[in-house]
């Protein structure tokens, strides 16, 4: 016996309804929506920001590479300097930008989540504070500096 789902009339909604228009993970989700966009961040994060070195680490196509690139340029997460090999053509690298560094903190949230829940053994990352070596730990944090439990949060919309 199979339930049919109840009519949308019906459903009852815990959270604000917030339009996908209106939505920070939407937006976020058509910039870096996608395998190549990820990978490349993984690079950058990783100091390596050359078209040809990053294409040898993640195995993209160029065409891939390109359009990818081409998008978090002009989403301003990396910034495309030049650079010239003695010898060699003018070719870009591509740097983080400060709006770039700010999605550390949840790339470093997905690398958890990935090792985590889909990578069952093998070599891990740690996150570790440089000066002690302690591993440091995902958290919500109050702004007066609290932890705070997933359980515990609640969306709010503000204006």
């Amino acid at each position: 016996m199979s339930k049919k789902a109840p009519p949308e009339s019906q459903i009852r909604r815990n959270r604000p309804l917030v339009p996908v228009s209106e939505c920070g993970l939407a937006h976020t989700a058509n910039v870096l929506g996608d395998r190549w966009a990820l990978l490349i961040l993984r690079e950058a994060f990783y100091g390596v920001t050359r078209f040809d070195a990053i294409r040898e680490d993640i195995g993209a196509s160029k065409h891939a590479l390109s359009s990818r690139l081409e998008l978090l340029t002009n989403a301003g997460i990396l910034i495309a300097r030049p650079y010239r090999e003695p010898g060699a053509r003018e070719r870009n690298e591509y740097v983080l930008t400060e709006k770039g560094r700010g999605l550390g903190p949840a790339l470093l949230m997905l690398l958890d989540w990935g090792q985590t829940y889909l990578q069952p053994s093998g070599r891990r990352v740690s996150l570790v504070e440089r000066s002690s070596g302690q591993t440091v730990k995902n958290a919500f944090v109050t702004e007066d500096g609290r932890t705070v439990a997933q359980a515990d949060i609640a969306l709010q919309i503000c204006s």
